[in-house]
């Protein structure tokens, strides 16, 4: 089977521009079920995967004789999953594994989770080599946390997987179930906390399954003493040192370590103790001193001294610490990043405090106010006040998280914004269209399209505007409904923009007839 790229790179002028047809609006229902029914399998892939589909056009779907054609529909991101999950029982292995792998969905979005009953059934059914990685991103959040004590044997084996994060009470049953199964899977997972058995399952050459164990098991007090001693790999001490299972001994040995790296480790470590936390406040090295400085466990004294540190760095990671007081903060000679990343970040299972939500979105300090404006669920007063902040960061991360950020804030955002995940915010829910045609003359390309998403922009722009240098500006510019119809009869001859100009809603019903009858005489019977 080729795949989706080679399908359409094969795809000829007429398929494409069948394919475009197959995503505009403005076609009927009839003229979709007919290319469902005849159209090539570049244009089946287009109308099943790439849009929403009318109801009697999915019920079509779903009884397509042709495998290919159900498989994508099981991978199209824009319908209900309830409509996706019509396929759950498809004969065909191919097809159900497609609609266990999911939506491919560029990032950072989600696929939208499938129906609890759909994810038990899959996992009560199907073959384990189908419910790969993609298919957790699947699952609802309720879905997962109820699956240590679900009543389905095989969903409570998959809730073994989340080990680390159970209580002693639902480890202690995982390990008495009923289930054979469940029982085996718990105690694969139990024997990780045995020092013992994972001193007989240590790899003893450099390798992924190493690497794992070190950083992860319980480690016993033979395998630390031979890695400080006889390191099989030059990484192995590094593991060791964030190992949550490390002897309080050897704690203070590498908090001592001549090498900063181990001890910059080391100044993470929950267990640290008080005398080791204070020399490394002192150390020489500015990375140790910046790790040691966001620990919440800083004494006064130890605050004082990190905050005239002589490296920027350092000063910086005491000034976010939460003892502080305002007037503490300001008074720290910080300087903020503005080459960070502002993009969005899923919210939490569990929601941050509200008040020190709260006590971040008011403070002075930039970067608090960068995590507040993360937030998902900031109340609507903060969100006014974060949305005209003074700082570039603050703004984009509340544009880019929040699903009540303001039209005129995501406008801006995108503007002044040029970092990764900058085309997220076109997808927010308010993101504007009235306005956007002053955009169309602007340097930036990426902007310059902005202007084929306002519905008034002039035809005589919209037809320039699709003979732009970039790419996505004419293809998006091809598409917008006040394009003239003579600049889009000569688009959909051109090889690159047919597609994209098949699929403009203005398109005239005979049109759109005469591209169905042309191009469809080449059409045989489903592949």
């Amino acid at each position: 089977m080729p795949t989706p790229e080679q399908i359409w790179e094969d795809a000829d002028l007429p398929t494409r521009r069948l394919a475009g047809l197959a995503l505009n609006p403005s076609v009927p229902e009839g003229i979709l079920l007919r290319l469902l029914s005849d159209a090539p399998l570049a244009v089946r892939m287009v109308l099943c995967r790439d849009r929403i589909l009318p109801d009697a056009v999915v019920d079509a779907v779903i009884e397509h004789p042709d495998t290919y054609t159900r498989s994508f529909f099981a991978r199209n991101p824009h319908v209900d999953p309830a409509q996706r999950v019509r396929l759950l029982d498809d004969p065909e292995w191919f097809v159900r594994a497609h609609l266990a792998e999911g939506p491919r969905v560029a990032a950072p979005a989600q696929p939208r989770p499938l129906p609890d009953e759909a994810v038990v059934h899959m996992i009560s059914t199907y073959d384990d080599e189908l419910l790969g990685g993609p298919f957790y991103q699947q699952i609802s959040t309720g879905l997962r946390r109820s699956m240590p004590t679900h009543p389905v044997a095989k969903v409570r084996r998959w809730g073994v997987g989340s080990w680390a994060s159970l209580s002693a009470d639902l480890r202690a049953a995982l390990l008495t179930d009923p289930d054979d199964g469940v029982r085996e899977t718990a105690q694969r997972h139990a024997r990780h906390q045995d020092p013992a058995w994972v001193e007989s399952v240590l790899p003893d050459r450099p390798c992924h399954g190493r690497a794992d164990v070190l950083l992860h098991h319980a480690l016993s007090r033979a395998v630390v003493d031979g890695v400080l001693a006889r390191p099989v790999g030059k990484g192995d001490k590094a593991m060791i040192a964030v190992n949550p299972s490390l002897p309080p001994d050897v704690v203070v040995l590498l908090a001592a370590d001549p090498v900063a790296e181990i001890r910059g480790l080391i100044a993470h470590r929950e267990d640290l103790g008080p005398a080791e936390r204070r020399a490394l406040v002192a150390d020489p090295d500015p990375d140790v001193r910046t790790n040691v400085a966001y620990r919440a466990d800083l004494g006064p004294a130890e605050r004082r001294a990190l905050t005239t540190d002589p490296h920027p760095d350092v000063r910086l990671a005491v000034s976010l610490h939460s003892a502080l007081s305002e007037e503490e903060r300001d008074q720290i000679d910080y300087q903020v990043p503005m080459d960070d990343f502002f993009v969005f970040h899923p919210a939490p299972e569990v929601p941050r405090d509200p008040m020190t939500v709260r006590r971040n979105a008011l403070s002075n300090h930039p970067l608090l106010r960068r995590r507040a404006a993360r937030d998902h669920l900031l109340p609507p007063d903060l969100v006014a006040r974060l949305a005209d902040d003074g700082d570039l960061g603050v703004r984009v991360l509340l544009a880019q998280n929040h699903p009540d950020a303001p039209a005129p804030l995501l406008l801006r955002s995108f503007l002044e914004y040029t970092g990764p995940e900058r085309s997220h915010l076109t997808t927010r829910p308010d993101f504007p269209t009235n306005g956007l045609a002053a955009f169309a003359d602007h340097e930036d390309p990426e902007v310059r399209a902005l202007a084929a998403r306002d519905p008034e922009t002039e035809p005589v722009v919209v037809e320039r505007l699709t003979q732009d240098p970039e790419y996505e500006v004419r293809a998006a510019a091809t598409r917008h409904p006040n394009l003239p119809q003579s600049r889009l009869a000569v688009l959909l001859g051109d090889e690159e923009l047919a597609h994209a100009a098949a699929a403009n809603p203005a398109l005239k019903p005979d049109t759109i007839r005469r591209l169905v009858k042309t191009d469809g005489r080449r059409v045989g019977p489903p592949t």
